[in-house]
């Protein structure tokens, strides 16, 4: 059994959500490198790489969350997975290649992550494929699609969390 520290803000994506998610992203996840750019517990990129990832980088700038996502792909013997202990800002400033699948769910207390996260994404030229987002207001998530011309594929909604599926163009 996975084990997450308790950590300020930790969010696990609801199960019905993530399953959602992966309903709409598994026909793409096979040889797919994916980004869980604000890993917490992990649960999207764990279920990325359990159907099919090519390779999963989590980023998570909590040293607990980060030790457990070691912990956790230790005992799962993932070996397409990696953990960068960093804020997801400075990684950024330093990825070189496109992810074909990112997702994207930071605090809600802190949605200008998002804001920022896709500024750079998009200006660096990292988006290969598809964006996940998840906050708490469809409309904000939307917003977000039109200014970083990222077409709104599919949306959700379940409790508080919204999500919408995107890619470029």
């Amino acid at each position: 059994m996975l084990s997450f520290p308790e950590t300020a803000g930790l969010r696990p994506t609801l199960g019905r959500t993530r399953e959602t998610v992966f309903n709409w992203l598994r026909p793409e996840l096979a040889g797919a490198d994916c980004l869980d750019l604000f890993a917490g517990s992990g649960a999207l990129g764990f279920e990325a790489a359990s159907n099919g990832a090519h390779s999963v980088t989590f980023v998570e700038s909590s040293r607990a969350a980060a030790t457990a996502l070691s912990a956790n792909i230790q005992q799962l013997n993932a070996k397409n997975c990696h953990v960068v202990n960093n804020r997801a800002e400075r990684f950024l400033e330093t990825a070189a290649d496109p992810f074909d699948i990112i997702f994207l769910d930071p605090p809600y207390q802190q949605p200008e992550l998002l804001d920022y996260a896709l500024s750079v994404l998009s200006t660096r030229a990292l988006i290969g494929g598809y964006v996940y987002l998840e906050g708490s207001s469809e409309k904000i998530l939307l917003e977000l699609c039109a200014r970083f011309r990222l077409s709104a594929h599919k949306t959700t909604s379940a409790g508080t969390t919204s999500s919408i599926l995107a890619t470029p163009g």
